[in-house]
């Protein structure tokens, strides 16, 4: 997706910058507005969240609206909902940050998440980021209950892991 998105906006970096702060933040494009679900979002925001001034703002929309490939990605991008991973500890929930070799090889989630169920531990909520999106891409899990310090030698050696964090 990202791919599309910066070669469509290919000679325009302020515009590929709102374009990156409306996909990071699941923002959609309709009838030249731009929404949080249902929640219209002034470009005023938009443009202090990139940098950039209303105008490109307004003008990276209208952009995308004429684009036929990126209107539909644009016009049913949605929010992934919300994210426990900055409140895990404020719930006392377990935190597993685990940073890979490549985000896209297979298996990294499937054997991570084995790992918790094997000692019990059942996952809340698992965020895995974008490798398009995201320079150091990571892929988090948070649990019921702590992650005892015993998973970490397990969890480092799956196939593609290269850190593990817990908190």
């Amino acid at each position: 997706m990202w791919d599309k998105v910066a070669k469509c906006l290919e000679g325009y970096p302020e515009r590929l910058a709102v374009a990156k702060i409306l996909i990071k933040n699941g923002l959609c494009i309709r009838n030249g507005n731009v929404y949080c679900d249902e929640i219209m979002i002034p470009t005023l925001r938009i443009s202090r969240a990139a940098n950039v001034d209303r105008r490109t703002v307004t003008q990276t929309v209208k952009m995308i609206q004429q684009d036929p490939e990126l209107n539909v990605i644009f016009k049913s991008i949605r929010p992934a909902g919300t994210s426990l991973r900055e409140i895990a500890r404020n719930l006392n929930l377990g935190v597993v940050e685990i940073t890979v070799v490549d985000a896209r090889a297979p298996g990294i989630l499937a054997q991570s998440a084995l790992l918790l169920a094997e000692k019990n531990i059942s996952i809340r909520q698992a965020i895995v980021d974008d490798p398009e999106l995201t320079p150091e891409p990571k892929l988090t899990l948070i649990a019921e209950k702590k992650i005892p310090g015993e998973l970490i030698p397990q969890l480092l050696k799956v196939k593609g892991v290269s850190k593990v964090s817990v908190y």
